[in-house]
């Protein structure tokens, strides 16, 4: 039997930075977006900040229940899930507009239910990567609370830093739908290399035993 395919701590630190500070970019830009669209107030920051963290909850429950499927393709679903984010972050803002002007006038329950619906998936699909690459980074190194504490610390520090180069620097230099296309750029990016990486991966790992058995023969 082959031996499972692994793919090193490093890689899934720098692949963790990037997808935090996406997933950052988003929020900031999102949060203004539907700010224009609902306008300014505790409430509204309230509902928007509400919605975005019950997605997260609800796609780490979702991605822990995942990653302790016997056999579960981790790395394969977190590629494929940064890809789904980059798809939905580079179509948000055009839906945010469209829902906004649709709706425009609504009471506070009925803006907590919209911005819900819009938030959900995309951060639900956020939320499920950590619990994946958890499991994963358990399987190379054997430990959890390092696994936990390492991937949490890389991703709040790339969330730290989207936080700052959003608010000082893309969205100045890019507007919102550029600086939008940019985190979903980086999503797109991450997905396609995660599944290259794992399908080279995969490969060697299954080129291992015929190459022992060749070797002693």
């Amino acid at each position: 039997m082959a031996p499972a395919a692994t793919l090193g701590l490093p890689w899934l630190f720098g692949l963790f930075f990037v997808s935090g500070f996406a997933a950052l970019v988003y929020q900031v830009v999102w949060q203004r977006s539907l700010f224009a669209i609902y306008g300014v107030n505790i409430e509204s920051v309230t509902i928007v900040v509400a919605a975005f963290m019950l997605g997260l909850g609800l796609g780490s429950y979702a991605g822990g229940r995942l990653s302790l499927r016997p056999g579960a393709r981790l790395l394969r679903w977190f590629g494929a899930i940064e890809l789904a984010i980059g798809t939905l972050g580079a179509l948000s803002l055009p839906v945010f507009r469209a829902v906004g002007t649709a709706t425009a006038g609504v009471d506070g329950p009925a803006v907590f239910a919209l911005t819900f619906a819009l938030l959900v998936l995309p951060t639900a699909l956020m939320g499920s990567t950590l619990p994946l690459l958890v499991a994963h980074a358990v399987a190379v190194s054997g430990n959890v609370g390092r696994s936990v504490g390492a991937l949490y610390f890389v991703n709040t520090l790339g969330s730290a830093a989207a936080s700052f180069a959003t608010a000082v620097l893309l969205l100045g230099a890019l507007g919102q739908q550029r600086t939008v296309w940019l985190a979903a750029a980086l999503n797109m990016g991450i997905g396609l290399l995660t599944l290259a990486l794992d399908a080279r991966a995969r490969g060697a790992a299954a080129l291992t035993p015929a190459a022992l058995d060749g070797g002693g023969t």
